[in-house]
Parts: structure tokens; C-alpha cells; sequence
């Protein structure tokens, strides 16, 4: 059974920072993060703490303190959180999140022929299915 990875928006850009790093300390994510709100040191903690009962961070002790690294992969969150958008806003219609990105989104040549060789690759994968 795979397991569920929602994540609000603070929690996302923790992950990504600890992602990108590795791991990191409190402070770390923290001056990582400056840049997008004023957030207090303290609220950073409380939000890593969270994250490790919900299983998607862990921590270990350097001295007095924390040093959180993910448990999870970004793909292993996207899936999830991709999941629960099509599923929520699309009713589980796939075909009606990719029509909704192409009409809305702008896309520029080279991210179509990359979309088409991954619907032909799909296309591949199915008839050898």
C-alpha cells in the first residue's frame, strides 16, 4: 500500500530545501527560506516536528541540535499530491488535467515535442502491455 504524502505549502518548501541539501538544520531551513516570509525560527521547528510525526522527516543529533533529512522522495510527494489534485479537481479524469494544463498553461515548442515523446513512449509501453 502506498502511503499518502500531502503536503501544505510551508511543508513544500522545507522538503525542497532539505531535498536539495540533504539535510539541515533548523537554522538552516530557516536562512533557506527567509526569502519567501518573514517566518520565526520557532515556527520552522514546530512545522519539522510535525513533519517527522507525519513520517516525512527525520532528525538526528549534532551536539544541541537537530539535523533533519526527508524519508521520502519528491517524486514519492508529487505522485501523491498530483494524485489528489486529479482526483479533487478533475474527478480522477487524467485526460481532463492534461487538457486543462495544455489550454491554460503556456508551453513552448520544445516542452511539446518533449510531452509528444512521452505520449509515444506511453503509447509504446501500453501495446507492449
Amino acid at each position: 500500500m502506498s502511503r499518502s504524502h500531502r503536503l501544505g505549502e510551508l511543508q513544500l518548501a522545507i522538503m525542497r530545501v532539505l531535498w536539495s541539501e540533504g539535510e539541515a538544520t533548523v537554522a538552516a531551513v530557516h536562512e533557506a527560506l527567509k526569502d519567501q516570509g518573514d517566518r520565526a525560527l520557532t515556527t520552522i521547528a514546530t512545522m519539522l516536528k510535525k513533519m517527522e510525526a507525519k513520517g516525512v522527516v527525520t532528525h538526528r543529533t549534532d551536539g544541541r541540535q537537530f539535523v533533519y533529512r526527508p524519508t521520502v522522495s519528491e517524486e514519492a510527494v508529487r505522485r501523491t499530491m498530483v494524485r489528489d489534485l486529479t482526483s479533487s479537481l478533475f474527478a480522477g479524469d487524467v485526460a481532463a488535467l492534461v487538457t486543462h494544463l495544455i489550454a491554460e498553461e503556456r508551453i513552448d515548442a520544445d516542452e511539446l515535442a518533449e510531452l509528444r515523446a512521452k505520449i509515444a513512449e506511453r503509447e509504446a509501453q501500453e501495446g507492449d502491455a
